[in-house]
């Protein structure tokens, strides 16, 4: 796997501020629609060897994903221009996408999923320059679940003092995470807390996420409707909440997992990636 030139490093010690102040998660600003991709007519494909190639090598890494094995990478920045036009047409634009963002640090991740579930893009920015590009196959990108593992923190800072205004029920849900979180084994389903069937305040929900602080993994995703998935500084518990159309959220939960099923390519979905990919390479090799 080709090693991405981003730092991974974790961001302090806590989210927690001297004064004790909370900090509310940004509501997410907006979404993009589904656009299936446009092949090219086939005078267009003649010469493009290289674009072919590469497909073919994301083809084989689907082919081993979905029968369980592990993906990899596929480098881009060195492509010809028109070669990596072709792929972009090939690749469109899916359901999921993700940003991966150091705060100090210039560096960031754009991550898209393709039309084919289970094939994304990552492409790599310094200060605006594009630095790395490359496709990536499996049910999630692997920075993901590296970069949610070194946000997590050891240490726990207990709130001091009294409690925030009209906060109620919110340290008892604090306990109940922390008690999944160290209990948490692998392989073992998903520990669900909807927030939204539990008679908690705003002031609740704006305590709980300071508490459990907000990582540097911001997912979004139209499978299952409009869903923002992030990661806290807790091991394996992950934000998950679902919007209407008007951006209000019409289901909040804390989920302890290794990976939110949402947020990733179910098996079934890497086999039909596979056929629908290898049907594409059918008709460029055909022209």
């Amino acid at each position: 796997m080709k090693a991405f030139p981003i730092p991974v490093v974790a961001l302090g010690p806590g989210t927690q501020t001297e004064e004790e102040s909370l900090d509310y998660l940004p509501m997410p600003k907006e979404m993009d629609t589904y656009r299936a991709p446009m092949l090219p007519e086939p005078g267009e494909i003649a010469g493009r060897a290289v674009a072919r190639d590469v497909l073919g090598q994301v083809l084989t890494l689907l082919d081993q994903v979905a029968g369980g094995g592990v993906g990899g990478q596929i480098g881009l920045l060195n492509l010809p221009t028109e070669d990596r036009r072709l792929i972009d047409q090939v690749m469109g634009e899916g359901e999921a996408s993700a940003i991966v963002r150091e705060e100090a640090s210039p560096l960031e991740v754009h991550i898209q999923e393709s039309v084919f579930a289970g094939v994304w893009r990552l492409m790599t920015f310094n200060a605006g320059a594009l630095i790395d590009d490359v496709i990536e196959a499996g049910p999630v990108p692997a920075l993901l679940r590296l970069v949610a593992k070194e946000d997590a923190e050891s240490g726990y800072r207990p709130w001091l003092g009294p409690l925030p205004s009209n906060v109620q029920n919110a340290p008892l849900l604090v306990d109940e995470v922390r008690d999944q979180v160290a209990r948490w084994q692998p392989g073992q389903t998903s520990h669900v807390i909807n927030l939204t069937l539990l008679p908690v305040t705003p002031e609740d929900i704006g305590f709980l996420d300071h508490q459990l602080g907000t990582g540097r993994v911001l997912l979004l995703s139209r499978g299952y409707g409009n869903c923002r998935i992030s990661n806290t500084r807790l091991p394996h518990c992950w934000r998950v909440v679902y919007y209407n159309s008007m951006d209000k959220a019409i289901l909040n939960t804390v989920e302890v997992v290794d990976m939110p099923e949402v947020a990733m390519a179910a098996p079934e979905d890497l086999r039909d990636s596979h056929e629908r990919l290898q049907d594409i390479l059918t008709y460029l090799e055909s022209t």
